[in-house]
């Protein structure tokens, strides 16, 4: 069978999640497998061409992977048609121009998340996809993690029979970067950068509660900075004005599902998000990559006594799901899916309209935040 090349414009990779996700373990790993599989057996394989605003820092990234093609000229590479596809993973607040740029070029897009900075903007990313008529699609990387796909399994195997409640914990300490570097750009912590734990991770919460549970109707959160004084990469103290921790509550239906999200809060547990779900007939924890199940028959019966030390070990009363599959990385596989979108034609729910509601998610948490109060979502349309 023969094999195609398809280019790919890819902004904004010298970041490091765009350089290790994207770029390595996705499109290079494409490369070095011999490309994408199609339908009828021929494969596609992907030509980047690597554009950002920083030559130095293209350079270096071009020549540490041995490719050939970058260019700071952003509307040059849109123009060129050897390169149908473009690729964002730039800061939140340039995106949205560029998107439009791409999509008015006539490219197919893939782009990170959040898609634009606020609600209208995504949305209106979203109509210009319906007319344009370009192929689309939102970085959903969470849902193709080994622990969630396993959860998936349960739900659709009807292992919990009704769920009833979902338990989030997300986060992490994150250094002041005063006496040890921080993990996290600093533009993270200040608004004005378009920063927040709310707007980068409710877009994540949205398609992953929405895939496994359903459409969310209503969020209650309470954001907050609990940090508000931080040292950037330089070293120099400046006032975190972001927030760095968020408390919400979900509905789906009438499953309730509650999620922390936090910046500074010490990991006691087995991952650094899990999931807890419970229904009628069994329970599950799932995190990144393990998921361990309690079902009906097998549910112990405590007895609170407040008098007497829990000898109890509730740990190892649950029991580990295995894989049953091999688990490719979820970047790598949610790029194989949108190609095969673009070239196949193969279905992708996982769109700009996807996107516009992880913004719109956040917006709301933030606007319930300030307002002290539970806010409904409608239905979302073009």
């Amino acid at each position: 069978m023969e094999t195609r090349t398809l280019g790919v414009v890819m902004n904004g990779v010298t970041g490091r999640m765009g350089t290790r996700q994207h770029l390595v373990r996705s499109v290079l790993a494409i490369r070095e497998q011999g490309g994408v599989t199609l339908a009828d057996g021929s494969r596609v394989n992907l030509q980047p061409l690597l554009v950002g605003r920083n030559a130095d820092k293209l350079s270096d990234l071009a020549a540490r992977y041995g490719l050939e093609d970058w260019t700071t000229d952003l509307e040059g590479a849109l123009a060129d048609d050897d390169y149908p596809i473009y690729f964002d993973a730039q800061l939140t607040n340039v995106r949205e121009p560029a998107l439009r740029s791409a999509m008015e070029a006539g490219r197919h897009i893939y782009t990170e998340k959040p898609t634009a900075e606020s609600f209208e903007g995504a949305l209106d990313l979203a109509r210009l996809a319906r007319s344009t008529g370009v192929k689309n699609g939102v970085v959903h990387d969470k849902l193709f993690l080994p622990g969630f796909r396993k959860l998936k399994r349960l739900i659709d195997g009807g292992f919990f029979g009704e769920i009833l409640s979902v338990r989030g914990e997300f986060g992490y300490w994150v250094f002041e970067g005063d006496w040890q570097a921080a993990q996290r750009p600093s533009w993270n912590y200040r608004a004005e950068d378009g920063g927040g734990i709310v707007s980068d991770m409710f877009c994540h919460w949205s398609y992953l509660l929405e895939d496994l549970f359903g459409t969310i109707d209503s969020v209650n959160a309470k954001a907050v900075t609990h940090i508000d004084k931080r040292w950037d990469e330089q070293g120099n103290e400046y006032a975190a004005t972001a927030d760095d921790a968020a408390y919400a509550i979900f509905e789906i239906g009438r499953t309730v599902v509650q999620f922390n999200s936090s910046w500074a809060v010490r990991v006691n547990r087995d991952e650094l998000v899990e999931l807890q779900v419970d229904g009628t007939r069994g329970s599950a924890v799932a995190g990144l990559h393990r998921c361990k199940v309690q079902p009906r028959a097998l549910t112990p019966k405590p007895v609170w006594n407040p008098d007497l030390v829990e000898a109890t070990p509730f740990r190892e009363q649950w029991h580990e799901m295995p894989d049953n599959e091999v688990f490719d990385n979820g970047f790598k596989y949610q790029w194989e899916q949108f190609i095969r979108h673009v070239v196949d034609d193969e279905p992708n729910p996982y769109d700009l309209l996807s996107g516009a509601r992880g913004v719109r998610l956040a917006e709301l948490g933030l606007k319930s935040s300030a307002e002290g109060r539970r806010i409904e979502l409608p239905e979302l349309t073009l």
